[in-house]
């Protein structure tokens, strides 16, 4: 015969516990623990015979079902962060109760951005001053410390919760980008009990790990940041974040080949993953969500590493172009889209005689080998000399191109260094080429026309098949090319700005 077991079950989350306390640790409800009777599951093996069937052995549901109507949408109203780029990437802002990801190679500035939106929205979305003095502070706090969640202030409650670092140090850099608040605690843990101990002391509405493959669970007899751990860790947190309906931001690290560290089932358990990403010797920093439950994965924030911190950049536009006096030959600008966004793109090529052997050919900010196949279409079609001639194509401000639709521009780039001839500098070229030299299609080309002529542009060669139909905005010129040969009739128009080397 099985045997009764005692229990206690929240009646607000569900959540048992074998023994009766005050409140539920699971939701932090008051008097909502109620005992209950069970039975206990008979062991599967021995004289016990067959488990026990019956409602008993099950408990109650977490949420007793109800039809979907009577479901409201309040407890899902997004908050937003105050970092316009990092609302953008989220479709708004943060879901309560979401579980995010942030991965990205060390150095990047994940710790900076995250102490940002932290501060941003303790602070109420309204950045203090860097220099407020000790009007508000940045509170130092230990798992016995009184709940101060209680306290009346502006903003939501913030716990950073950083075990890569100090609490000092920390403290330092939320002076250097102004991000103290009163709203916003800190401590410095390593064992996810304590985290957890402090989720509870504080109760806060958003709770940021730093990161997650530093915190560890004492029982289990594994390395540090190894997948048993990781996976672990992180479903204890997520099970807290749920229960509390606390949003829950998890740092990651990255592999070397940029991919999340740590188990495949830590994407899988997140509700939005996203890729911080960047060259650490440069400014630019591409926020990407590569997985998102509560939106799009199309947008794409930018941000730039100043010594206050990071910034988020609303209009990248003027990053990936020249600031020559002077059109120059060898220069070309395109329409490239990260994510939704359609951003200008200036290429530029040189060509110089080889010294010796095989010619060179050096890319930057482009997909190589798409590069290369360029320069071989113009020599095979167009008969001009890259065979004896050395080449190096790049991008503009560290930028990155390397969807086919910046083939056109690179050939016209190219095709301008060899020739001498220059391109106007307010004219955009976008469209995929072919081996044969013809120019095909691309996506969203009416947005890049738009964005193009919103930004100043005054005119943009655009594939033949794409052409009709297509609204040219007032001052702007839409001119088709069916090929490579006719799109350089159209772009290297202008006299040549030093004697060319070679004619089309």
């Amino acid at each position: 015969m099985a045997k009764e077991k005692t229990v206690y079950v929240c009646s607000n989350c569900g959540e048992e516990w074998p023994k009766w306390a005050g409140q539920c640790r699971s939701c932090g409800q008051w008097g909502t623990l109620e005992e209950n009777v069970v039975l206990a599951k008979s062991s599967a093996r021995g004289g016990g015979g067959s488990a026990v069937r019956g409602s008993g052995s099950y408990g109650r549901p977490a949420s007793p079902a109800k039809p979907i109507g009577q479901y409201s949408t309040e407890r899902a109203v997004r908050l937003p962060t105050g970092v316009g780029e990092f609302d953008r990437v989220l479709s708004g802002g943060i879901v309560p109760g979401a579980v995010i990801l942030l991965a990205g190679e060390p150095g990047i500035g994940k710790s900076t951005l995250l102490l940002e939106v932290a501060a941003r929205i303790a602070q109420g979305t309204v950045p203090p001053s860097p220099d407020a003095g000790g009007s508000s502070r940045l509170r130092l706090i230990s798992p016995d410390s009184p709940n101060p969640a209680a306290a009346d202030a502006e903003g939501k409650t913030v716990l950073y919760l950083t075990g890569e670092e100090t609490a000092e140090a920390v403290l330092s850099r939320a002076k250097r980008i102004g991000g103290v608040a009163d709203n916003l605690y800190l401590a410095a843990e390593t064992q996810v009990s304590q985290a957890l101990a402090q989720i509870e002391t504080i109760s806060p509405d958003l709770t940021i790990i730093d990161s997650i493959q530093t915190l560890t669970d004492p029982t289990m007899d594994t390395s540090i940041g190894g997948p048993a751990q990781v996976r672990e860790v992180a479903a204890r947190l997520i099970d807290a974040a749920k229960g509390r309906h606390m949003a829950l931001v998890l740092v990651g690290h990255v592999t070397k080949d940029g991919a999340v560290a740590g188990p495949r089932t830590l994407e899988h358990l997140v509700d939005v993953v996203c890729q911080f990403e960047g060259e650490r010797t440069g400014e630019l920093r591409l926020l990407r969500a590569v997985k998102n439950r509560y939106g799009p994965t199309d947008a794409v924030g930018f941000f730039q590493m100043v010594e206050s911190g990071i910034e988020g950049i609303e209009d990248p536009s003027g990053l990936f172009l020249s600031k020559t006096a002077e059109p120059v030959p060898g220069a070309c600008v395109t329409m490239s889209l990260e994510g939704r966004r359609a951003l200008p793109i200036e290429i530029e090529a040189l060509a110089t005689p080889i010294a010796g052997g095989s010619p060179r050919r050096t890319v930057s900010g482009l997909d190589y080998s798409r590069t290369a196949m360029m320069l071989a279409v113009l020599q095979a079609r167009l008969k001009l000399p890259f065979g004896t001639l050395d080449a190096y194509v790049s991008t503009v401000g560290g930028a990155r191109a390397v969807e086919p639709a910046v083939d056109l521009a690179v050939a016209l780039a190219a095709a301008s260094a060899v020739t001498g001839q220059v391109i106007d500098p307010g004219l955009v070229a976008f469209g995929e080429v072919s081996l044969t030299g013809e120019i095909r299609s691309c996506t969203a080309v009416s947005r890049r026309v738009a964005e193009a002529a919103r930004l100043g542009f005054t005119g943009a060669i655009v594939p033949a098949a794409a052409a009709g139909g297509l609204q040219a905005p007032r001052g702007f010129k839409i001119q088709a090319a069916a090929n490579l040969r006719e799109a350089m009739s159209l772009a290297l128009r202008r006299a040549p700005a030093s004697p060319p080397d070679h004619e089309i």
